[in-house]
Protein backbone atom coordinates (compact mmCIF):
# COMPACT_ATOMS: atom_id res chain seq x y z
CA UNK A 1 0.00 0.00 0.00
CA UNK A 2 2.72 2.83 1.01
CA UNK A 3 4.63 1.27 -1.95
CA UNK A 4 1.75 2.33 -4.33
CA UNK A 5 1.15 5.61 -2.60
CA UNK A 6 4.90 6.63 -2.96
CA UNK A 7 4.64 5.27 -6.88
CA UNK A 8 1.75 7.81 -7.17
CA UNK A 9 3.60 10.76 -5.38
CA UNK A 10 6.72 10.27 -7.72
CA UNK A 11 4.34 9.82 -10.60
CA UNK A 12 2.83 12.84 -9.84
CA UNK A 13 5.79 15.13 -9.36
CA UNK A 14 8.21 15.74 -11.78
CA UNK A 15 12.24 14.76 -10.92
CA UNK A 16 12.97 18.44 -10.63
CA UNK A 17 9.80 19.23 -8.21
CA UNK A 18 10.63 16.49 -6.00
CA UNK A 19 14.53 17.63 -6.29
CA UNK A 20 13.20 21.17 -5.28
CA UNK A 21 11.06 20.55 -2.58
CA UNK A 22 13.80 17.56 -0.84
CA UNK A 23 15.84 20.74 -1.32
CA UNK A 24 13.61 23.15 0.38
CA UNK A 25 12.59 20.72 3.18
CA UNK A 26 16.29 19.70 4.25
CA UNK A 27 17.23 23.37 4.18
CA UNK A 28 14.73 24.48 6.42
CA UNK A 29 15.39 21.84 8.78
CA UNK A 30 19.63 22.41 9.00
CA UNK A 31 18.80 25.96 9.28
CA UNK A 32 16.02 25.99 12.32
CA UNK A 33 18.71 23.68 13.81
CA UNK A 34 21.36 25.68 13.33
CA UNK A 35 19.68 28.95 14.09
CA UNK A 36 16.25 28.29 16.32
CA UNK A 37 16.48 24.39 17.36
CA UNK A 38 13.64 25.71 19.73
CA UNK A 39 10.51 26.96 18.44
CA UNK A 40 8.90 24.04 16.77
CA UNK A 41 5.96 26.02 15.28
CA UNK A 42 8.06 27.77 12.94
CA UNK A 43 9.72 24.75 11.54
CA UNK A 44 5.81 23.01 10.82
CA UNK A 45 4.88 26.56 9.81
CA UNK A 46 8.03 26.53 7.16
CA UNK A 47 7.62 22.71 6.11
CA UNK A 48 3.81 23.29 5.81
CA UNK A 49 4.43 26.59 3.50
CA UNK A 50 6.81 25.08 1.14
CA UNK A 51 5.09 22.04 0.46
CA UNK A 52 1.56 24.04 -0.15
CA UNK A 53 3.77 26.25 -3.00
CA UNK A 54 4.90 22.54 -4.57
CA UNK A 55 1.03 21.65 -4.55
CA UNK A 56 0.29 25.25 -5.69
CA UNK A 57 2.47 25.09 -8.63
CA UNK A 58 0.81 22.02 -9.77
CA UNK A 59 -2.54 24.06 -9.35
CA UNK A 60 -3.64 21.65 -6.87
CA UNK A 61 -6.10 22.73 -4.35
CA UNK A 62 -4.39 21.14 -2.15
CA UNK A 63 -1.99 23.99 -2.03
CA UNK A 64 -4.54 26.51 -1.03
CA UNK A 65 -5.81 24.01 1.90
CA UNK A 66 -1.96 24.01 3.62
CA UNK A 67 -1.85 27.79 2.96
CA UNK A 68 -4.59 28.41 5.20
CA UNK A 69 -2.82 25.97 7.80
CA UNK A 70 0.47 28.43 7.31
CA UNK A 71 -1.16 31.28 7.36
CA UNK A 72 -2.17 30.91 10.74
CA UNK A 73 0.82 29.55 12.35
CA UNK A 74 2.77 32.48 10.96
CA UNK A 75 0.05 34.85 12.41
CA UNK A 76 1.65 33.65 15.26
CA UNK A 77 5.18 33.60 14.79
CA UNK A 78 4.64 37.41 13.82
CA UNK A 79 2.99 38.31 17.01
CA UNK A 80 5.83 37.14 18.98
CA UNK A 81 7.90 40.06 17.06
CA UNK A 82 4.95 42.62 17.22
CA UNK A 83 4.83 42.43 13.46
CA UNK A 84 1.29 43.17 13.88
CA UNK A 85 0.90 43.39 10.63
CA UNK A 86 1.84 40.33 9.17
CA UNK A 87 -0.49 39.12 11.78
CA UNK A 88 -3.70 40.87 10.66
CA UNK A 89 -2.69 40.25 7.04
CA UNK A 90 -2.21 36.38 7.08
CA UNK A 91 -4.90 36.25 9.43
CA UNK A 92 -7.54 37.80 8.50
CA UNK A 93 -6.71 38.42 5.20
CA UNK A 94 -4.46 35.29 3.27
CA UNK A 95 -6.19 32.91 5.30
CA UNK A 96 -9.65 33.72 4.30
CA UNK A 97 -8.68 34.05 0.75
CA UNK A 98 -6.69 31.33 0.47
CA UNK A 99 -10.27 29.23 1.37
CA UNK A 100 -12.12 31.45 -1.57
CA UNK A 101 -9.10 30.57 -3.51
CA UNK A 102 -9.94 26.92 -2.54
CA UNK A 103 -13.52 26.81 -3.26
CA UNK A 104 -12.77 28.83 -7.08
CA UNK A 105 -10.06 25.83 -7.95
CA UNK A 106 -12.82 23.37 -6.90
CA UNK A 107 -15.34 25.01 -8.81
CA UNK A 108 -12.70 25.18 -12.09
CA UNK A 109 -10.91 22.21 -12.75
CA UNK A 110 -9.01 22.07 -15.99
CA UNK A 111 -10.69 19.12 -17.91
CA UNK A 112 -12.44 17.49 -15.31
CA UNK A 113 -9.27 16.76 -13.64
CA UNK A 114 -9.99 17.81 -10.20
CA UNK A 115 -5.64 17.70 -9.14
CA UNK A 116 -5.23 20.95 -11.90
CA UNK A 117 -6.92 24.30 -11.87
CA UNK A 118 -8.36 25.61 -14.76
CA UNK A 119 -6.06 28.84 -15.25
CA UNK A 120 -8.04 32.14 -16.23
CA UNK A 121 -6.22 35.05 -18.42
CA UNK A 122 -7.49 38.61 -16.50
CA UNK A 123 -8.96 41.06 -18.48
CA UNK A 124 -7.86 44.81 -18.33
CA UNK A 125 -11.02 46.11 -16.81
CA UNK A 126 -10.57 43.11 -14.08
CA UNK A 127 -6.67 44.69 -13.54
CA UNK A 128 -8.20 48.08 -12.87
CA UNK A 129 -10.28 46.90 -10.66
CA UNK A 130 -7.42 44.62 -8.64
CA UNK A 131 -5.37 47.84 -8.48
CA UNK A 132 -8.18 49.91 -7.38
CA UNK A 133 -9.02 47.58 -4.81
CA UNK A 134 -5.75 47.04 -3.45
CA UNK A 135 -5.08 51.04 -3.05
CA UNK A 136 -8.43 50.95 -0.96
CA UNK A 137 -6.49 48.10 0.90
CA UNK A 138 -3.42 49.25 1.54
CA UNK A 139 -4.86 52.91 2.70
CA UNK A 140 -6.97 50.78 5.16
CA UNK A 141 -4.23 48.51 6.61
CA UNK A 142 -1.70 51.36 6.55
CA UNK A 143 -3.79 53.23 9.34
CA UNK A 144 -4.83 49.93 11.28
CA UNK A 145 -0.77 49.43 11.74
CA UNK A 146 -0.20 52.73 12.64
CA UNK A 147 -2.77 52.23 14.97
CA UNK A 148 -0.83 49.32 16.36
CA UNK A 149 2.68 51.02 16.49
CA UNK A 150 3.71 48.04 14.24
CA UNK A 151 7.29 47.68 13.81
CA UNK A 152 8.87 48.53 10.03
CA UNK A 153 5.53 50.16 8.96
CA UNK A 154 6.67 50.96 5.95
CA UNK A 155 7.15 47.65 4.88
CA UNK A 156 4.45 46.18 6.95
CA UNK A 157 2.49 48.43 4.61
CA UNK A 158 4.30 47.02 1.20
CA UNK A 159 3.62 43.44 2.47
CA UNK A 160 -0.09 44.42 2.66
CA UNK A 161 0.15 45.52 -0.71
CA UNK A 162 1.87 42.49 -2.29
CA UNK A 163 -0.03 40.01 0.11
CA UNK A 164 -3.52 41.22 -1.51
CA UNK A 165 -2.41 40.54 -5.04
CA UNK A 166 -0.83 37.37 -4.80
CA UNK A 167 -4.43 36.26 -3.09
CA UNK A 168 -6.22 37.97 -5.29
CA UNK A 169 -4.42 36.83 -8.60
CA UNK A 170 -4.48 32.93 -6.52
CA UNK A 171 -8.06 33.38 -5.97
CA UNK A 172 -8.79 34.50 -9.73
CA UNK A 173 -6.85 31.59 -11.01
CA UNK A 174 -3.98 33.85 -12.79
CA UNK A 175 -0.68 32.86 -13.05
CA UNK A 176 0.69 36.08 -11.99
CA UNK A 177 -0.16 35.10 -8.36
CA UNK A 178 3.63 33.59 -7.87
CA UNK A 179 4.81 36.91 -8.85
CA UNK A 180 2.97 37.96 -6.55
CA UNK A 181 4.26 36.02 -3.65
CA UNK A 182 7.77 36.30 -4.78
CA UNK A 183 7.46 40.23 -4.66
CA UNK A 184 5.97 39.29 -0.99
CA UNK A 185 9.31 37.23 -0.09
CA UNK A 186 11.44 39.27 -0.89
CA UNK A 187 9.76 42.62 1.48
CA UNK A 188 9.19 39.79 3.84
CA UNK A 189 13.29 38.27 3.96
CA UNK A 190 13.84 42.16 4.37
CA UNK A 191 11.37 42.68 7.41
CA UNK A 192 13.24 39.23 8.92
CA UNK A 193 16.59 39.91 8.56
CA UNK A 194 16.05 43.05 10.97
CA UNK A 195 14.65 41.25 13.20
CA UNK A 196 17.87 39.09 13.51
CA UNK A 197 19.86 41.89 14.93
CA UNK A 198 17.71 41.50 18.23
CA UNK A 199 17.55 37.59 17.88
CA UNK A 200 19.29 35.86 15.64
CA UNK A 201 17.08 32.91 15.91
CA UNK A 202 15.21 34.24 13.58
CA UNK A 203 17.57 34.12 10.70
CA UNK A 204 15.70 30.43 10.34
CA UNK A 205 12.62 32.44 9.31
CA UNK A 206 15.31 34.26 6.52
CA UNK A 207 15.81 31.35 5.15
CA UNK A 208 12.33 30.06 4.97
CA UNK A 209 11.53 33.05 2.88
CA UNK A 210 14.29 32.67 0.64
CA UNK A 211 13.23 29.22 -0.32
CA UNK A 212 9.55 30.16 -0.77
CA UNK A 213 11.12 32.53 -3.44
CA UNK A 214 12.62 30.09 -5.25
CA UNK A 215 9.72 27.76 -5.02
CA UNK A 216 7.41 30.84 -6.08
CA UNK A 217 9.76 31.79 -9.18
CA UNK A 218 8.91 27.87 -9.93
CA UNK A 219 5.62 28.05 -9.51
CA UNK A 220 4.96 31.03 -12.28
CA UNK A 221 7.30 29.34 -14.91
CA UNK A 222 4.93 25.92 -14.59
CA UNK A 223 2.01 27.66 -14.47
CA UNK A 224 3.26 29.33 -17.79
CA UNK A 225 3.59 26.19 -19.23
CA UNK A 226 0.33 25.02 -17.75
CA UNK A 227 -1.53 27.97 -19.51
CA UNK A 228 -0.23 27.62 -22.71
CA UNK A 229 -0.57 23.67 -22.58
CA UNK A 230 -4.18 24.42 -21.43
CA UNK A 231 -4.99 27.06 -24.14
CA UNK A 232 -2.76 24.60 -26.85
CA UNK A 233 -5.57 22.32 -26.41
Amino acid sequence: MFSKKLKSITDYFTKAELTLWFTSVITIIISFFIFDGESFLTLSASLIGVTSLIFGAKGNPLGPILMVIFSILYGVISFTFSYYGEMITYVGMTAPMALFSLISWLRNPYNGNKAEVKINRLKSKEIIFMITLTTIVTIIFYYILLYFHTANLMLSTLSVTTSFIAVYLTFRRSAFYAIGYAANDIILIIMWISATFSDISYLSVVICFSIFLVNDIYGFINWSKMQKRQENI
